[in-house]
């Protein structure tokens, strides 16, 4: 493992050891103010849950950066809903994070790149500029929970993002009755999607309704042995499939 790789990974493994008794509320609150953490920026979909997070952070401390990548494939009711929570949130820092013009121009000039190759189209339109935003931040906040998804299952409160910087998981712990007592008790508004059977809201193109039953990602690259967009790593590595099996640590996941 690479020297800063290694680093990392044993900050991460610091943090969460001293953090491990908090509630989410604690470990968001002090990783903003802890030394050992940097400067985080929340990066935020604006998605089916994300509003517990960004009312956290307008709480606790609403000049955070907060980074929202319009893909400029997404549902018009998720770009209506990022203007009402910027409306009524009081976070002073919300910045729109966009693919370069001219990757999309020679990359992805129709608009089909998502029809051919699914990480292609992540990777420029997701992958690529948050990785250009997040430069010179020690960490980002994310709203990751082990309930949503196999890949998701083993997160803890820090974790190490290859050799670049830390990832922070406030609600790691929180299950869907967490996020729904905390949304009402703090009359919060709800994404219009999910009254329509959209539990977890990507791309336009990308995201189906979830029938009763199925997991709340399996409306995500329906049909693809894809679970992640690509913007997330688990050990170090970039994650868009399922997790390798037990003594595969070593392979690649599924591409």
């Amino acid at each position: 493992m690479p020297h800063n790789a290694r680093n990392l990974a044993e900050k991460a493994a610091r943090l969460n050891e001293r953090y491990k008794h908090h509630s989410a509320t604690a470990v968001l609150e002090r990783a903003l103010h802890d030394a050992d953490v940097g400067q985080l920026a929340l990066v935020s979909s604006f998605g089916a849950e994300s509003v517990v997070l960004l009312h956290l952070v307008s709480v606790l401390a609403p000049a955070t950066p907060v980074l929202f990548i319009d893909t400029m494939m997404l549902f018009p009711e998720t770009l209506a809903y990022q203007r009402e929570l910027a409306q009524r949130l009081p976070l002073t820092d919300l910045r729109t994070i966009r693919a370069d013009a001219g990757d999309i121009w020679r990359d992805d000039p129709d608009g089909t790149l998502h029809q051919y190759s699914t990480d292609a189209c992540c990777d420029l339109r997701k992958t690529v500029p948050l990785e250009r935003a997040l430069q010179g931040f020690g960490g980002w906040i994310t709203g990751r929970k082990r309930f949503q998804a196999s890949t998701r299952s083993t997160i803890d409160f820090f974790e190490a993002e290859g050799e670049k910087r830390l990832k922070v998981n406030p609600l790691a712990h929180w299950g869907r009755e967490d996020l729904e007592e905390y949304m009402v008790n703090n009359r919060l508004p709800r994404h219009p999607l999910v009254a329509k059977g959209y539990p977890s809201i990507g791309c336009a193109p990308c995201t189906s309704p979830v029938k009763p039953g199925e997991d709340p990602r399996a409306g995500r690259w329906r049909g693809q042995a894809k679970e992640e967009c690509g913007i997330h790593f688990i050990n170090g590595k970039v994650v868009r499939g399922p997790l390798p099996a037990q003594g595969d640590d070593e392979k690649e996941t599924a591409a």
